[in-house]
């Protein structure tokens, strides 16, 4: 199930961005003294004792006025409070209650949200009594934290997490594929599905970001069972950057997270672009299975050397990622569209494949035996054994005498040599290096 949703609101310099920062353990937000300058909105993962969300820090909101930047982050705003489960709605004991504190509550109380009030910069004992002020606007819970002392954020989240939706079980079996698509918008996402399906079951238009939310679909076949989530199109910054549409980041995040294979759809007559990096770092950062899909190649002008060439273009954008499979095809005309599954199946399969230790640790000899692991200042790294402790993704735990002696250079080499010997097709494989106890 995707995780709960917390979007951080409130018009700008009340210190939004340091409490993000704070809550998710990470120097991602620009941090700065003067109104606006979160002119993005960001995303990051909290946990509270055994609770995960997704967290949203939005530009500061400003009902008055149409500057640019403005009404920029008063819109990411307004789409963050569409998406959040909880609303932490952010105002500032130092300057008191404004006119525009009244002003972002209204549009609060029209989005029937949970809303927890954190009143920020209650820095002393002094401060304390200001946060009572703030019970005027209509909301119950008032907290006072302070984000340069880190004080109240333990109440805060406690606050929050009380009003998540109750866990439920994941409505789909074991045996269901899920499977995520997702790219920027008019790649042909949705002709996909319906070109899958045999049905028109999604709206097809060629207007971009016409499919606004994420849309399961079940189907099945070959005996096989599958659940397709199609998503909005990811927009790239800029003018449209503003648009509705592009809140679908978050959606297709949630997507992402719900899956077992991600499809990143790329548009074969338009190539690839920045924006289509990002999009797929989401797939690979998350740990999915995932499959380069090339739709539109019915349209490509080729000769025997454009697919080569294509795929050598994807690998060059796409270091990260040598592990995912490339899929041509053409949604409309259904051209090698019969491809498509069976790759799913595979790296499926793979991103649940579990190696047992006495053969991984086979592999892992054979490797050091022809390559030795480095040395720094006279000390050799020793490699006392391996085990993999998960999958989705394949997860392996390498016991160590001292994890600093362990280069990238050297995980990397094991990781080639764990992929040569048992596949691990379209799913990223993460190694850690620990050190050995007494216990293990």
């Amino acid at each position: 199930m995707a995780r709960p949703v917390v979007a951080i609101v409130g018009r700008p310099n009340v210190g939004k961005s340091t409490i993000f920062n704070r809550i998710i353990g990470d120097k991602i937000a620009i941090v700065e003294d003067k109104p606006g300058v979160t002119r993005d909105r960001l995303y990051g993962r909290g946990e509270w004792l055994d609770k995960e969300f997704s967290i949203i820090d939005t530009g500061g909101i400003e009902i008055e006025g149409e500057d640019e930047i403005l009404r920029s982050v008063r819109m990411q705003a307004e789409l963050a409070i569409e998406e959040a489960d909880v609303i932490v709605f952010m105002v500032d004991a130092k300057t008191g209650m404004t006119a525009a504190d009244s002003e972002v509550a209204e549009l609060l109380y029209r989005a029937k949200k949970p809303v927890v009030v954190a009143v920020n910069k209650v820095d002393n004992l002094q401060r304390v009594d200001d946060i009572y002020e703030f019970y005027s606007l209509g909301f119950g819970e008032i907290i006072g934290i302070s984000g340069s002392h880190g004080t109240g954020i333990g109440d805060l989240l406690e606050a929050v997490t009380k009003h998540f939706p109750d866990s439920q079980d994941e409505e789909y079996g074991e045996d269901v594929i899920k499977v995520a698509l997702i790219g920027r918008p008019n790649v042909g996402k949705s002709s996909l599905v319906n070109a899958i399906l045999g049905e028109e079951r999604v709206i097809v238009s060629d207007v971009a970001g016409t499919t606004r939310d994420a849309i399961d679909t079940p189907f099945e076949k070959d005996g096989q069972k599958y659940v397709i989530i199609d998503t909005a199109g990811m927009r790239k910054r800029g003018k449209v950057y503003e648009t509705t549409e592009k809140y679908s980041v978050m959606r297709a995040m949630k997507a992402i997270e719900r899956a077992d294979v991600v499809l990143v759809v790329f548009n074969g007559e338009e190539g690839i672009i920045e924006q289509d990096k990002h999009i797929a770092g989401y797939a690979h950062e998350a740990g999915k299975a995932a499959i380069f899909v090339v739709n539109k190649w019915d349209v490509v002008e080729k000769d025997d050397k454009t697919m080569h060439q294509f795929t050598q273009k994807i690998r060059d954008h796409f270091l990260f990622m040598t592990y995912a499979p490339v899929v041509y095809l053409s949604a409309k005309t259904k051209q090698k569209l019969h491809k498509l599954l069976p790759v799913v199946d595979q790296v499926a399969e793979q991103h649940a494949l579990r190696i047992p230790t006495h053969v991984l640790n086979d592999v892992i000899s054979d490797a050091v035996a022809i390559n030795s692991p480095p040395t720094d200042k006279g000390r050799r790294l020793r490699i006392n054994y391996a085990t993999q402790v998960s999958v989705k993704p394949p997860t392996i735990i390498l016991f160590v005498n001292d994890p600093e002696l362990m280069h990238f250079s050297y995980e990397r080499y094991l990781e080639n040599k764990i992929r040569a010997a048992f596949g691990f097709e379209g799913t990223p494989l993460r190694i850690f290096s620990r050190r050995k106890s007494e216990e293990d």
